[in-house]
């Protein structure tokens, strides 16, 4: 439980998770009002103190970092503003039977009476970013009252040092395979008069953007290559894995098709070095057949480097008007030539992406129909 002056609530909150375990760590976050005279009064508990506010993320470190040097594998969250009831806490219990490896969230009601609208703007903002970075999609993660599996998370390194954590170790704990579940659980929010809160609107809102932003990123050039790659090598071959997707009876064929062009546009569009790890993030959130964009993505092979690289200054003359250049096309033709006439480059590749994109969505499109018409009527004569 980390506490920042939180005096007025504290005993009620105490008193009530007391009631159902003595297993209680209180990370007190740097008081300065009656925090220490209030702890005084429970002298079962462990205790956390800092001398300075340091921020929750540290103290739910520090409190997970000593229930760990106590033999605990797990450990439940819960702030002591007095919103969370203890009374749910059975209910995390009856959920960790089936989820031994996941982290359980106590998803909030946010529509109820004297929710915060900048709380329920900034859960939909945090739950956005979160189903960015991980495909997974999530009713609340905003949450303070939380089930953290430790013995998963042990050897595990994190940065946050306030609000921020509680996004970074869902995001992290998803990406190194913990789950990530919720149960509904009841809320109190007192009238905005009575209310105390530490979240800082300007400062913690700009830490979680600066980190969202630093997630994304590595999704994108890393974890989401990393997990589709493992998923390819599963395959003994790129043919097998492409008559795996291509004919995959569960995708329809217009899904498949605008895969395949997304990728085509992807492996034109001037966003050199990272084309194909965009691509794969950006299927991820389009929910498109990361396979096939992959494989439609490898339009830029080196072989067909130099006609993509003439094709795109073709195109860039009728962005250009009288500043065009012309280049006769061979073989020879490289990506340095593209930097001699940059702009007229960028604009041609990005016409040609759209063209190439929409010509291979639709030649896809028409061919899978008419193999799938010709499925249908050798199946109606029985051949």
């Amino acid at each position: 439980m980390p506490t920042y002056n939180n005096a007025g609530t504290l005993p009620k909150v105490l008193g009530d998770v007391l009631y159902y375990t003595d297993r209680v760590i209180v990370v007190n976050d740097g008081s300065s009002d009656d925090t220490d005279q209030v702890l005084e009064q429970f002298p079962t508990i462990s205790i956390v103190t800092f001398p300075k506010n340091e921020g929750k993320g540290m103290a739910l470190r520090a409190g997970f970092e000593l229930a760990i040097k106590k033999g605990y594998t797990y450990a439940i969250s819960i702030d002591s503003d007095d919103q969370h009831f203890a009374s749910d806490l059975p209910l995390f219990l009856e959920k960790l039977e089936t989820e031994k490896s996941s982290i359980i969230i106590g998803a909030r009601n946010l529509h109820q009476e004297n929710m915060p609208g900048k709380n329920t703007f900034a859960n939909k903002f945090s739950n956005f970013w979160f189903f960015v970075d991980t495909g997974i999609h999530a009713p609340d993660t905003q949450s303070g009252y939380r089930l953290y599996p430790l013995h998963l998370m042990k050897d595990m390194r994190f940065y946050g040092r306030k609000y921020e954590f509680e996004v970074e170790v869902l995001v992290r704990c998803a990406w190194r395979g913990i789950g990530i579940k919720w149960i509904p659980i009841n809320i109190y929010y007192p009238p905005a008069g009575q209310r105390v809160s530490h979240f800082r609107p300007g400062p913690d809102f700009s830490r979680i953007s600066v980190l969202n932003t630093i997630l994304f990123l590595i999704a994108v050039l890393y974890i989401k290559p990393r997990d589709f790659f493992i998923h390819i090598s599963q395959f003994k071959n790129v043919k097998e894995l492409l008559r795996r997707h291509l004919y995959n009876k569960e995708e329809s064929n217009m899904k498949k098709a605008v895969s395949i062009g997304f990728g085509v546009f992807m492996g034109i569009v001037p966003l050199w070095g990272v084309q194909m790890a965009v691509a794969l993030a950006l299927a991820a959130l389009f929910r498109l057949n990361k396979a096939l964009t992959l494989i439609a993505s490898n339009i830029s092979i080196p072989p067909m480097i130099p006609l993509i690289v003439f094709l795109s200054f073709l195109l860039g003359r009728f962005w250009m008007g009288s500043n065009a250049v012309y280049m006769i096309f061979t073989r020879h033709i490289t990506v340095d030539a593209m930097w001699l006439n940059i702009k007229q480059y960028i604009f041609g590749s990005i016409t040609l992406a759209v063209i190439a994109g929409l010509a291979a969505w639709l030649i896809t499109y028409l061919m899978l129909e008419s193999v799938g018409h010709v499925k249908r009527k050798m199946g109606e004569t029985g051949k």
